[in-house]
């Protein structure tokens, strides 16, 4: 399952319809299942990262606002929706697991690019279904992560 966040609808509409500044670069950050992301959800600082090291930087990896990163644009009028896909994204594990320490990766989250790691806005969330935990030079992939409209 997957969702917009209240925030991601919000400052969505505001980017379109009142051309307030978008941010530069989003960032897919991994959360455990400490804390499960909602439509409530406002800031980053609201859930529980995953921890920092052997592959993870903290705030997860950074995606441009491009037809490369953001790979898929799709109007859908027999499901009558329009969707967007990022491009799968990989996070290597290097000198031990990943995470490096604490609960596996529950969750991805789409933030913006707020200086403050804790006040990034939490835009939209994936649930990854269980906790996912690599070894020691195991990749852990997402793949096709969709924003839809519907």
């Amino acid at each position: 399952m997957s969702g917009w966040t209240n925030k991601g609808k919000y400052r969505t509409l505001g980017h379109r319809f009142r051309n307030e500044a978008a941010p530069a670069v989003f960032y897919i950050a991994l959360f455990t299942s400490a804390v499960a992301p909602t439509a409530d959800t406002d800031t980053k600082g609201e859930l529980t990262e995953i921890a920092n090291g052997n592959g993870y930087v903290t705030g997860g990896i950074a995606i441009n606002r491009n037809s490369t990163d953001f790979d898929v644009l799709t109007e859908d009028d027999v499901n009558d929706r329009a969707l967007v896909q990022v491009k799968d994204l990989v996070w290597t594990a290097v000198g031990g697991s990943l995470p490096a320490a604490g609960a596996g990766a529950r969750y991805a989250g789409m933030t913006d690019d707020n200086a403050t790691q804790a006040n990034r806005e939490v835009l939209h969330w994936w649930d990854l279904q269980s906790d996912r935990s690599v070894s020691d030079t195991q990749s852990l992939t997402l793949q096709n992560l969709e924003l839809r409209l519907v």
